[in-house]
């Protein structure tokens, strides 16, 4: 058996040059809609001063993008699925550009807020459309770990050099221009995508269900609301309220999975070896990633006192190292190194750059862009090798809804992060301001700052040593908190993927039930 499973992976086709001419242009919207997530930071208060939103109407136009991107993701997977990948990849790539124009030109706050729903709506449709076309044209296992490594890199990156590229283009043009930097990408794909993307779909996905559209929806965008308003609210009755409430929904949701005769996620991904696995582990790296960036983006601008766009730019520079973490990562494997322990060493990094992170102080500039250069490289070798298993893992006709459940579960990460570690660091905060400084500045660190400005004398600038080190202090608890985590993830990576070895099979061969891959795997 173990002969026909070697026979089984080798006699699987290998890309050639037109698979990985399609990948560059299947990187094109991967970019833009990873960038899409930070291209805002600096152009709010130019929106703000044409515009003239109220409080309410400016968070909506940052917020709702993720929101509507989160909460489609699952739908859009299956989706895709059941109609075609491409196809859904090229009408999320149409409406993404119209939308974009239209963000561009808005002459109201509600236009821009409504054009930047249609621009989640797009980004639903286009993340998972990209990464079930990667499992569908790379279907030799070291190709795809490869051309998987190529897109962890790019989404990495894009969300980094998002707020740079607003940040530039807000200092040099108007702030519309932001949005319209998607127009060129989304034409060359539109353009392309028709000759060198194959069209690929589920033969049999049943009838589509639409009832659990509603139910997704309702299982994920409370519990992300609830998550993303805890660091800068505080424990508040109403996002306990909201987590509880969607997690709720997610129960009625996963029951109606497992009732129904055609659901939108099937149960059956879950009895796949690894698959599971994969989801969780690859939550716990964007728990990670997205909780350093909570309070790194702080410390470079508030207790550094670096303006926004000096920033953004230093914040490349961990970026750097990104690129090489994946494929190293896949040679390991590659080579015969078991997963486990490239990914259980990924997590390890990746808890060393917490440890360094841990032992800044108010002044530290380059030890915490190193700590955060470590920090990324570790969670991206993670990321792309459980992107890679689970999409392995799961059957080609259904890797659209396996590729949806890995970016949902990275929103519930990042928004996971950001709530717990940001509430560590918040809760040290509180603790170490002096009891005797004003109230604002007991909130936040921000809040601490803009009192200060108004403080006479030496009572200012004592102040803002106090509360820059009040928070420096709350990184480092929170980096400590996020180091054990992280230790913990690499011991379960360890034990719980060591006899993790995925079977590739044809499509039509793939069984919904797992008996045959644990009888090849109990052999090997």
């Amino acid at each position: 058996m173990t002969n026909s499973t070697s026979t089984t992976a080798t006699a699987a086709p290998r890309a050639g040059r037109r698979e990985w001419t399609a990948l560059g242009v299947l990187m094109l919207p991967l970019l833009l809609v990873s960038m899409d997530v930070s291209v805002l930071y600096f152009a709010i208060p130019a929106i703000s001063a044409d515009l003239e939103p109220s409080g309410t109407q400016q968070l909506w136009i940052f917020d709702i993008y993720a929101f509507v991107l989160a909460g489609l993701l699952m739908t859009m997977g299956s989706l895709g699925d059941r109609i075609g990948r491409r196809r859904l990849l090229l009408t999320g790539a149409a409406a993404f550009g119209a939308a974009s124009l239209t963000a561009a030109y808005a002459n109201s706050a509600e236009t821009l807020i409504a054009a930047r729903a249609v621009l989640g709506i797009g980004g639903a449709t286009l993340m998972p459309s990209t990464m079930a076309l990667v499992r569908t044209m790379f279907t030799d296992p070291g190709q795809r770990a490869k051309a998987i490594g190529i897109w962890s890199g790019v989404m990495t990156g894009g969300i980094a050099l998002g707020s740079v590229l607003s940040g530039v283009l807000v200092q040099y043009f108007w702030w519309g221009s932001v949005f319209l930097v998607n127009l060129p990408a989304m034409v060359l794909l539109l353009a392309l995508g028709p000759v060198l993307l194959p069209e690929s779909k589920n033969p049999g996905p049943g009838r589509f269900d639409l009832l659990s559209v509603p139910l997704s929806m309702a299982a994920v965008l409370p519990v992300i609301y609830g998550l993303k308003e805890i660091p800068s609210e505080g424990v508040h009755p109403l996002h306990v309220v909201s987590i509880a409430v969607g997690l709720l929904f997610a129960a009625l949701f996963v029951h109606r999975q497992r009732t129904a005769a055609a659901p939108m996620i099937s149960p059956a991904l879950f009895r796949r070896r690894g698959f599971a696995p994969a989801i969780v582990l690859n939550l716990v790296s964007a728990f990670a990633m997205m909780g350093s960036a909570f309070f790194t983006t702080q410390y470079l601008q508030s207790v550094l006192g670096k303006s926004a766009l000096e920033a953004a730019l230093w914040a490349l520079l961990p970026s750097v190292p990104i690129g090489t973490a994946a494929p190293v990562a896949t040679q390991l494997v590659q080579k015969g190194v078991n997963r486990a322990y490239v990914v259980a060493a990924g997590f390890a990094i990746a808890a060393t750059g917490y440890v360094m992170l841990a032992l800044a102080g108010t002044d530290s500039l380059v030890l915490v862009l190193v700590a955060c250069g470590v920090l990324a490289s570790g969670i991206v070798m993670v990321m792309s090798q459980m992107t890679d298993l689970a999409l392995g893992a799961a059957p080609v006709e259904r890797a659209g809804a396996a590729s949806s459940l890995l970016e949902t579960g990275q929103e519930f990460g990042g928004a996971l992060g950001m709530a717990v570690l940001g509430s560590v660091g918040t809760a040290i905060y509180r603790h170490q301001i002096p009891s005797t400084s004003p109230a604002p500045a007991h909130e936040t660190l921000g809040g601490a700052l803009a009192v200060a400005g108004q403080l006479p004398g030496r009572a200012g600038e004592a102040l803002v040593t106090a509360a820059r080190a009040a928070f420096t202090d709350g990184m480092r608890g929170a980096a400590i908190a996020a180091a054990a985590v992280l230790v913990v993830a690499a011991i379960a990576a360890a034990t719980t993927l060591r006899r993790v070895h995925v079977r590739e099979t044809a499509p039509a061969a793939e069984p919904e039930a797992d008996e045959t891959v644990e009888a090849v795997e109990a052999v090997a």
